[in-house]
Order: structure tokens, then C-alpha cells, then sequence
């Protein structure tokens, strides 16, 4: 057992209760993570240019199609971890620990010389308009020097979210956040790097918050006790996170060039359109942050519960979790509603670029509800290890809805006519989530050996 870690037994108490505690350090966590990129952003587009600012974007779903297989199937040894932490199988969990970070290790080096290879083609290929190419390839390319540090952290991340602990990961974001904004002021307007010293400073920043944590973590924890001469390779746990994994990370991975064709269609209007994307898109990310974290967190109550056989908590933790994601949701969209120039004027004084942003943050933020809904539904069936599903839901919003229905409407209306595709996507995603939900099948898949009792089918 752990010495001194704030590890999380969630398979008793109240679950409201229990869900805030566990999320809230997550949801404080995730913001100072996008406080990566909006300081990026700022910096970037209020002492660089328009430029620059577009070329950081467009490098976001490109980092995104490069790692986002990885961490789809790194996700499936999170949910085995819960699972064996509700079951008590310490043996198994510090198995799985290992086993996680030897397949990051090889993964960063396979992605790091593929992302400096193609990085420049890739750009071509979206119709990244030329002036921003460069600064888009440099800044992408200094970034994935340092993904094996940012695996590192994010699997640290990942394995202790698990185990139940949220808060020990907090303390080190938060002097990682910090840092990483000193570096960029220090980078970009001292020593006048532009994009390549905004991307060393994420990569310093991380790399830090990664050396710490495993210092800190191998002082104060029994199960995790990271030795990296000593790591050991189960391959029967790593089949379980295959099997978990795989689906996860095809949703990750199509969601991720899905992000690109979306760029591509934005990319047709021209820079000030870029921008304005990449601007409203971070603004975007930090208002859909509690619906995610709180999934994140629910999927862990339900990992913990589904391996302890309590499948009742899980139904009354998807609904309250579900009623409280849906209070901050309506809140969230009244906010962005009403500030959206403010929010766009931190980024940028351009005009033209604040004016399509609010166009698209008036339009996507109307329907955040939407967005809560498929995703908290998504956390349970993922909670449960049953992921194949969410992904299928996914790639048909996405791929049958977004994108086709972004780019007719784009040729119909205009730019809008592409914001107007993300709600509707996620109007069919919510759809299908909470009908899945409802059917139950999800609780077949959990890893620990789980019989399921008759129960009389219930609404929520």
C-alpha cells in the first residue's frame, strides 16, 4: 500500500460527494494544462503576429494525429489500474505500471522521428496556407523533441488518476504552468525566438514537471516505485490494454485527422480564418474543460465500482455527475456568450480575426450542453472498459456529420456554415451515448471478473 499518497477509495460514500473530490483537483489540473496553450496563443499572436499565431494552431492537430494513438491505448491501462485498485490486486497494478511505461518509451521514439520527417509534408497536404508553413513546421518540430517527456508526465498523470489520487499531479502542473509562462516571456521577448521559444519552453516546462514527479513519487509511494532498470513487462496485462486500448485510440486517432480535415476546410478562407480558429478553438477548450474532467473522473468511480461489483453506485454516479456537468454547461454558455469579444481581444487586436471568432464562439457555445451529455455518457462505458462502442459513436458524428455536413454548409453560408457542423455533431453523438448507456450492454466488459445480477431497467 502507498505510504503518504492521497489515493481515493471510491467504492464508499456518498458519490456525489466523492466524484467533486476526486474531479475538482483534476479540473484544476487541466486548466493550468491549457494554460499551456493560451499563453502560447497570447504571446504568440499579441507579440509575434496573425502568422504565428495560425501556424501554433495548425500545429495542435498534427501533435494530436502523432500521439493521440499512443494515449488511446496508454487509457486502457488507466481503466485496468482502477479496476484492479477497486478489487485490491496491488500485485497487478504495479505490473501494469511497468508495463505502461516501457510501450510510452518506445512509442515517443517511433513518434518523434516520424513527426521530424513528415512535419513539413504534412502541413502541405491540409492546405496550410504558405506564409504560415514555416513557423508551423519549426514550432512542431522543436515540440516532438520533447514528446518522450511529455509521455512521461502524462502516463505519471494517468496511473495515479487510477489509483484514485488527483491532487499529487495538481502541485506539479501548477509550478510546470508557472514555469512554462516565465519561459515564454523570457524566450520569446528577450531572446526574440519567436514560435521555436514558445515550443522549447513547453518542452522544459514538461520535462520538469516529469523529473519531479518521479523523484517525488518514488519517495512517497510503494506501488508506484519507478525504477526504469527495473521495469518489467507483463504481456498478458498488456493484451488487456490492447484490448481496452485499441478502440480509444482509433477514436483518438480519427478524431485527430478529423481535426485536420477541418483545418483544411478552414485553411480554404485564409489566415485571418486560421486565426480566428485557433483562437476561438482555445477559448473552445477551456469551456468544455469540466464536461471532460468530470468524465475523466467518472470513468474512474466506475473502474473503482464495476471491480468492486457495486454497479448500483455507478447508476447514481452517472446521475448526479450528469445533473452537476449540466449546471456548469448552461453557465459556461451564457459566459462565453456574453464576453466573447473580451475573450477574443486577449488573443489579438485584429479585427477581422475577432470578428469571426465571435462568430464561431456565439454559435458552438449555444449547444455545450450537447457536448456534456455524449461525454459524460461516453465516461461510463469507458469506466466499465467498454470503449469500442464511444469510439463508433465518435467516428459517426465526426466523420459521417462534421466533416461533410462542415464543408457543404461551408460551400452554402460561408465560414459558419463549418461552426455550425461541430453542434450538430455532437447533437448525434449525445443521441447514441445516452441510448447505449440506457441498454446497459457496457457492464459486460470489465476487466475484473464481474457477474451481473438482474435488475429491473431503470431511467435516469
Amino acid at each position: 500500500m502507498p505510504r503518504n499518497a492521497p489515493m481515493l477509495d471510491l467504492t464508499n460514500g456518498k458519490e456525489g460527494k466523492l466524484i467533486i473530490r476526486f474531479t475538482m483537483p483534476m479540473l484544476i489540473g487541466n486548466v493550468f494544462q491549457q494554460l499551456y496553450n493560451v499563453v502560447d496563443s497570447i504571446i504568440v499572436g499579441k507579440f509575434i503576429g496573425k502568422e504565428a499565431l495560425g501556424a501554433v494552431g495548425a500545429a495542435f492537430p498534427v501533435i494530436f494525429v502523432l500521439i493521440s494513438f499512443v494515449v488511446g491505448i496508454a487509457s486502457g491501462s488507466t481503466i485496468i489500474i482502477s479496476q484492479y485498485y477497486g478489487a485490491k490486486q496491488f500485485n497487478n497494478i504495479k505490473k501494469a505500471i511497468d508495463t505502461i511505461f516501457i510501450f510510452l518509451f518506445f512509442a515517443a521514439l517511433v513518434i518523434t522521428a516520424a513527426g521530424l520527417l513528415l512535419s513539413r509534408f504534412i502541413f502541405m497536404a491540409i492546405g496550410l496556407p504558405e506564409v504560415v508553413i514555416p513557423q508551423a513546421t519549426l514550432y512542431l518540430q522543436v515540440y516532438l523533441s520533447g514528446i518522450i517527456l511529455f509521455f512521461g508526465y502524462n502516463g505519471v498523470t494517468a496511473i495515479l488518476r487510477g489509483l484514485g489520487d488527483s491532487r499529487t499531479p495538481l502541485v506539479f502542473l501548477i509550478i510546470s504552468t508557472i514555469m512554462n509562462i516565465l519561459l515564454d516571456l523570457l524566450f520569446v521577448l528577450v531572446f526574440g525566438w519567436g514560435v521555436a521559444g514558445v515550443a522549447i519552453a513547453t518542452v522544459i516546462s514538461q520535462g520538469g514537471a516529469f523529473i519531479t514527479s518521479v523523484i517525488y513519487l518514488n519517495r512517497t509511494h510503494e506501488i508506484i516505485n519507478l525504477r526504469f532498470r527495473n521495469l518489467i513487462w507483463d504481456r498478458e496485462i498488456f493484451e488487456k490494454s490492447i484490448q481496452i486500448g485499441l478502440p480509444s485510440g482509433l477514436q483518438m486517432t480519427f478524431v485527430s485527422l478529423g481535426m485536420m480535415a477541418l483545418y483544411g476546410i478552414v485553411a480554404s478562407f485564409g489566415t485571418d480564418v486560421v486565426a480566428a480558429f485557433t483562437v476561438a478553438s482555445r477559448i473552445d477548450s477551456f469551456a468544455m474543460l469540466p464536461a471532460m474532467t468530470f468524465a475523466m473522473g467518472l470513468s474512474t468511480f466506475v473502474g473503482q465500482n464495476m471491480g468492486a461489483q457495486k454497479p448500483e453506485r455507478v447508476r447514481k454516479g452517472y446521475q448526479v455527475t450528469l445533473l452537476m456537468t449540466t449546471l456548469i454547461s448552461v453557465s459556461v454558455t451564457i459566459l462565453v456568450i456574453f464576453f466573447s469579444h473580451s475573450l477574443m481581444a486577449l488573443f489579438t487586436s485584429d479585427p477581422v480575426v475577432i470578428k469571426k471568432g465571435i462568430d464561431y464562439l456565439v454559435i458552438v457555445s449555444s449547444f455545450y450542453l450537447l457536448f456534456n451529455m455524449m461525454f459524460i455518457s461516453n465516461g461510463v462505458m469507458r469506466g466499465a472498459g467498454d470503449t469500442l462502442i464511444p469510439m463508433l459513436i465518435t467516428l459517426l458524428s465526426l466523420w459521417l456529420v462534421r466533416i461533410p455536413f462542415s464543408w457543404v454548409l461551408s460551400k452554402a453560408i460561408g465560414i459558419n456554415g463549418v461552426w455550425w457542423g461541430i453542434p450538430l455533431a455532437w447533437g448525434i453523438g449525445a443521441l447514441f451515448s445516452f441510448i447505449y448507456y440506457q441498454s446497459g450492454k457496457w457492464k459486460r466488459k470489465v476487466v475484473v471478473n464481474y457477474v451481473e445480477e438482474p435488475e429491473v431497467p431503470e431511467l435516469i
